[in-house]
């Protein structure tokens, strides 16, 4: 959520920001804007009747101990109860209509984040060489087959389109992948937690989900309680961990890492170069998630960038990093770099880490504060980055590392977690 002051003091520079992003909010800022005038004027009118009550109350047992006469207030206290009623219900109609365009405008992007779409966005740098081979190379789907690594057939049948069977070395190097991934977060401080699948309404609206996206999330029926969805990714959980809350100044930053299945409603269009693991509606990730200062969210910001470029480069997989223009950034985000790993068969990198900064725009929606160096209450910046998906760093390795006989070599810091196999072999 924004600012309200900054949508009053400056509203052109507010729009720019949605133009930038493709999303031309003009309408939605005008009336925020205008609720805004209603509000301010409705409260101070509600406050003003509340303060004659609170005065009548007052004066009523003086007037009743010397003997007067109290049935002209008492009735014109009733009145006036009735009607402070009415105005704060419309008082209560404007601020909820206000709040729900509030929580549709997007964050604003950082200045220096180019405008508009994915076709703008840069390459930073490139870290490796490409692949090559002196023999034809298989795709990921005929190797992880052939393989005994993934069982897409019978995936399919227990899930759909978009599922998939990881067995035997399949199983194996996912674990693994996941265990080094932990390992190297746990070494770096990273507090690793175990977050529910499950999660209530709320953590959608923190995060910056909902409303906007609520239809992209599998929904669970809850005629208790609050509805729930099963999480999109872990950082849902981690930026609601400390949900109207105040941190201290001491005890910032806070780094998290999670790791949790990925449940994805709108995976996407299946397109035939997207086979196999490259999209699908379940998959691993392991996530960070920092709590900071403002001052501290741009450093934060670089380190976890560059965490998840160490994963990727200790793999030994060839990748680019990309910053992205402002229209291709998540809806909850000010700026994101994105990690692609290369894939032999598709000839184009595909998006294994996203690390984005959303500064303060989620803890607005989540009531997440800290108090800064002279006491003062200040809302936190949360970023996030995988650290990483899976479901497509398998596929870059089993390609990048086939050798001509149909084998894979394991990347060498995998191998203490798959009980030292180096190479997986075709199954007989």
């Amino acid at each position: 959520m924004l600012d309200i002051k900054l949508i009053r003091s400056n509203p052109d520079y507010v729009k720019a920001c949605c133009k930038k992003r493709e999303k031309d909010m003009d309408a939605v800022i005008d009336e925020i804007l205008d609720l805004d005038e209603q509000r301010r004027a409705a409260t101070a009118k509600v406050d003003a009747m509340k303060a004659e009550q609170n005065a009548a109350s007052r004066e009523i047992p003086k007037i009743k101990k010397e003997g007067g006469d109290v049935s002209a207030i008492m009735a014109k206290m009733k009145e006036l109860s009735a009607t402070v009623k009415e105005e704060d219900a419309k008082l209560g109609e404007i601020e909820t209509r206000q709040r729900d365009l509030m929580l549709s405008l997007p964050n604003l992007p950082y200045d220096d984040v180019v405008a508009g779409g994915k076709e703008n966005n840069a390459i930073i740098h490139v870290w490796g060489e490409k692949p090559t081979f002196d023999f034809t190379p298989k795709d990921h789907v005929e190797l992880c087959e052939s393989l005994g690594m993934i069982d897409y057939k019978r995936g399919a049948k227990l899930g759909g389109n978009g599922a998939w069977v990881y067995r035997g070395m399949g199983a194996r190097m996912e674990w693994a992948l996941l265990n080094f991934f932990i390992s190297e977060h746990l070494a770096d401080d990273y507090e690793f937690l175990l977050p529910p699948h499950m999660l209530g309404e709320s953590c959608g609206l923190t995060a910056g989900q909902f409303p906007k996206f609520a239809d992209e999330v599998y929904k669970i029926g809850n005629p208790t309680g609050e509805p729930k969805f099963l999480l999109p990714t872990a950082e849902t959980a981690l930026v609601n961990l400390h949900r109207d809350e105040v941190l201290t100044l001491e005890e910032l930053p806070r780094k998290y890492c999670a790791y949790t299945p990925c449940y994805r409603r709108e995976a996407g269009s299946y397109r035939s170069e997207e086979r196999g693991m490259i999209r699908g509606h379940q998959f691993d990730k392991v996530e960070m998630v920092q709590y900071t200062t403002a001052e501290g969210s741009a450093e934060a910001f670089e380190e976890m960038v560059g965490k998840a470029e160490r994963l990727v480069q200790k793999l030994g997989l060839h990748y680019q990093l990309s910053k992205l223009a402002a229209g291709d950034c998540s809806y909850s985000m000010a700026r994101t770099n994105d990690i692609e790993v290369w894939i032999p068969s598709m000839g184009i990198y595909k998006e294994v880490s996203s690390a984005s900064n959303a500064r303060d725009y989620q803890a607005r929606r989540g009531n997440i504060k800290y108090r800064d160096a002279e006491g003062k209450l200040q809302f936190a910046h949360t970023l996030n980055a995988s650290g990483l998906a899976t479901s497509r760093i398998m596929p870059a390795i089993v390609e990048q590392y086939q050798n001509a006989d149909g084998s894979v070599t394991v990347p060498e810091v995998l191998r203490p977690f798959m009980g030292g196999i180096e190479v997986i072999k075709p199954q007989k």
